[in-house]
């Protein structure tokens, strides 16, 4: 059995077979699938999407479900043509900010459903929420008028280019990095499309197009070679009113809508159209979604009611529409029951299902979630037979009609699932070419085999009769490099001591290579102490942990969030370090948020499983509480008692505490400096982490190192002191570094304004109402009282709380 079997099974299911004989174009209908739950309604969907030729119109409740939704037909299907439909703004109900990664994700959209060759497209879907309804779109003719066509050998205007890009809502700059972006400098012409995810860069023979390609826009680096492309306009831009319509009215006749609460919609627009009558009386200057794109609620309902309604969620569609003819269909699916990590439930469970020839599936992206779930029924002595189907479902269901379970793996083991939508670039992410956009002439800069040299400027130079851009750099006695703009890597900013001029290196005269040399050879040096010190430990021996057990395969399954690659390769070291005879020494280098704790949480859990206790030690007070709160709720479910030490505990409550941590009562131990004291004793100390070493000092320092003679040391860090980052990287301690940021890990946002009671009104709600909290930093302590005042006249329907540092006395 495999994801093909599933599909086959939802093809001939009663329900699909029933809303294929009754759809009729010609006569809308609502069909109300009732008791069709979680991801089952993307299979239904899906099979009825793949067996019939109509386009579909999926309107969830809102940006996440659309999200997870999309996701899961993409999953099902493998579909180009799924394509997700989001509102064109920052902030939801903000009309001030567009964001371009919406902008082109709606472009996109509307192109895939644009008419090819004057006839209307089929077995596209649509994912959207009311918001996104909320906005006109450029109607069909007005959108394919302004999209531009560019072929291979194609002559072109460069300023007739210029132009016309600017009229479609592009703007000119000197690096494209966002979609609506373009440059043209000599023969190179870049353009970030609205309908495409990369850049396109277009090189020119005089003026004949010489060749077309993709391109990222960080390493500039080709990603594909084409023909032609097609330049899509900025549909957000200023197109006239009747160039405008509502997207029911742009989507083919033959699009059928699916809902899931169809009043909810209703109230949602209606609720959006009052907010958007309230802005733009009050911020008229500075709204960007105009009158005449916005649309009529009543005319888009009335608009709706000649489509075929498909109603998969609260069926109320027939309350909105109770004119229109309705057909119930009748499903009989459950939601995936919660076991809460309850393995024996969860076995039983299945066996139960087994024995009424139920077809048992469990769904995973990340194949080792089903491994670990496998190796958990071997270790518990269970023979559990499932389909592992590698895909990631948001949610997972039992259908009674097919005799099917399809669970998936992050309910199994409580994680967190999160969608993943398309983003745009952006030049935040652009570092290469942003910084070579801040260098200005004159600026010193390091090429990685010349030297260093004297920034110059961009030229255009030719090369065997072809154009190029580059970067000029001067060295001594006026000596020349071109660096082309696709060797980027190769230069940086010189960086030196503050008010010192660097030398200018003469281009050829090996000078650079010798200081390079010299260089490593004092390195070398230095290393060759500090490595025989280091061996010195590594001869020393220590603990081999045993492998994993099915306790550890436990814990690292029900991790809330999926694990990054990096992560996953970090926690493997740590591992196998920890099982080798000599005592480990690893350093995990990574950002805030990027996994790091969760490294520690399962090492330590690992010396725990083999009868050794594990200290970890962290530079604050606060930071000593927040990890104790963290080791204990992700390993309350397992047999590891966790405790901590700091300056809040009484002499009474540290007396227990030490006396405890001796006797082995404690498994696992999380301090500030107090770990460090000579009255800690442990009864086998099997594991030492330590988070931030860098702000431990040189006595705390120098404690450490003799407690880490034998015992296996991890530590964790965001921003290692180079001695330490030196070590690791010559050798002396081994080095995890995690790169990756966790999936959707969404970007932080910054802002400059001036000023403004109606900005700060209207962050507030949207954080509150979204169920988030506002931090408010005031930079007057004598002034705090007054501005909690002001923000409380502000928004009187939102608690605040005040809080300064001259609390702490």
């Amino acid at each position: 059995m495999n994801l093909q079997f599933l599909q086959d099974l939802y093809k001939n299911h009663s329900a699909n077979k029933s809303l294929a004989a009754g759809i009729s174009l010609s006569e809308p209908k609502i069909f109300n699938l009732k008791n069709i739950n979680e991801s089952a309604r993307a299979f239904l969907f899906s099979a009825f999407f793949k067996d019939q030729k109509y386009n579909h119109l999926v309107i969830e409740d809102d940006y996440e479900a659309a999200a997870y939704f999309h996701n899961d037909i993409e999953q099902i299907t493998d579909a180009l043509d799924v394509c997700y439909f989001p509102d064109s703004f920052k902030r939801m109900g903000d009309y001030d900010q567009l964001n371009s990664s919406h902008v082109m994700l709606r472009a996109e959209t509307l192109l895939k459903f644009q008419p090819e060759d004057g006839k209307a497209v089929n077995k596209k879907v649509m994912l959207t929420y009311p918001e996104a309804l909320f906005e006109k779109v450029v109607n069909a003719n007005a959108f394919g008028r302004n999209i531009l066509l560019i072929k291979k050998n194609q002559d072109i205007d460069t300023a007739f280019l210029s132009e016309f890009l600017v009229d479609l809502g592009f703007t000119k700059e000197e690096f494209a990095f966002e979609p609506g972006q373009f440059s043209i400098r000599g023969g190179i012409i870049d353009i970030y499309s609205f309908g495409n995810e990369h850049p396109y860069r277009i090189e020119l023979f005089d003026t004949e197009v010489e060749s077309i390609r993709l391109f990222d826009p960080e390493s500039q680096l080709s990603l594909k070679q084409l023909l032609q492309v097609k330049i899509v306009p900025n549909v957000e831009h200023d197109f006239d009113e009747e160039e405008r319509m509502t997207l029911l009215e742009y989507l083919p006749s033959n699009t059928i809508v699916w809902v899931n609460d169809l009043a909810l919609v209703k109230e949602k627009l209606q609720a959006q159209k009052e907010k958007y009558i309230e802005k733009a009386a009050s911020n008229s200057d500075d709204i960007l979604l105009h009158a005449n794109n916005v649309i009529d609620v009543e005319s888009f309902f009335a608009k709706l009611s000649e489509r075929s309604i498909i109603d998969f969620g609260r069926n109320n569609a027939a309350d909105v529409f109770p004119e229109i003819a309705t057909e119930n269909i009748e499903c009989h699916t459950k939601p995936q029951p919660a076991f809460n990590r309850n393995f024996d439930m969860l076995i039983e469970h299945f066996n139960d299902k087994s024995a009424e020839f139920y077809n048992i599936f469990v769904c995973a992206e990340n194949t080792k979630q089903t491994t670990r779930l496998q190796s958990i029924f071997e270790d518990l002595n269970q023979n559990i037979v499932f389909t592992a189907l590698p895909i990631s479902l948001s949610g997972g269901f039992i259908d009674e009609d097919l005799k099917v379970l399809c669970y998936t793996d992050h309910q199994i083991f409580q994680r967190y699932h999160k969608y993943k939508v398309k983003q745009a670039y952006s030049k935040g992410k652009a570092m290469t070419i942003r910084t070579l956009n801040e260098l200005t002439p004159g600026d010193f800069v390091s090429h990685i085999d010349h030297g260093v040299g004297m920034y110059s400027g961009l030229q255009n130079i030719e090369v065997k009769g072809v154009k190029q851009e580059a970067v000029r750099i001067i060295y001594k006695d006026n000596d020349v490099l071109y660096v082309n703009i696709n060797s980027l890597h190769k230069i940086s900013k010189f960086t030196g001591k503050d008010g010192t001029q660097p030398k200018i290196h003469k281009l050829g005269s090996g000078v650079w290579e010798k200081l390079k040399n010299k260089t490593k050879k004092k390195v070398k040096d230095i290393a060759a102490e500090l490595i025989k010190l280091y061996a010195q430990r590594k001869a020393v021996p220590g603990f081999a942990h045993q492998p994993d057990t099915y306790l550890q395969t436990e814990l690292e399954a029900s991790f809330i969030f999926e694990d990054t690659p990096d992560q996953s390769t970090a926690t493997e070291d740590v591992k196998v370090d920890m099982e080798k005879e000599s005592p480990m020494d690893r350093l995990v280098c990574g950002d805030v948020g990027f996994g790091k704790t969760e490294i520690a949480i399962r090492a330590a859990f690992k010396t725990v499983t083999d009868s050794k206790q594990a200290a970890i030690l962290v530079p604050t007070t606060i930071l000593a509480y927040q990890h104790f709160q963290n080791f204990s709720e992700r390993l309350k479910d397992f047999p590891c008692t966790v405790d901590y030490l700091n300056r809040f505990k009484s002499s009474k409550e540290k007396k227990e505490t030490l006396q405890r941590l001796a006797e082995g009562k404690i498994d696992i131990i999380i301090g500030t400096h107090a770990l460090l004291s000579k009255d800690v004793k442990y009864k086998d100390l099997g594991l030492l982490v330590i988070d931030e070493e860098q702000k431990f000092g040189v006595g705390a320092k120098e404690k450490i190192r003799g407690i880490k003679q034998n015992v296996d040391t991890l530590t964790l860090t965001a921003t290692p002191i180079p001695r330490t980052l030196q070590f690791s990287l010559m050798g002396a301690r081994d080095l995890s570094i995690i790169n990756t940021p966790p999936p959707n890990r969404q970007p932080v946002e910054t802002e400059v304004r001036i000023f403004n009671e109606e900005l700060i009104r209207d962050a507030i709600y949207y954080e509150v109402e979204r169920g988030g909290q506002v931090f408010f930093i005031h930079n007057r302590v004598k002034d705090l009282g007054e501005m909690c005042s002001f923000l409380k006249n502000l928004c009187p329907d939102v608690s605040f709380g005040s809080a300064h540092g001259q609390l702490i006395g």
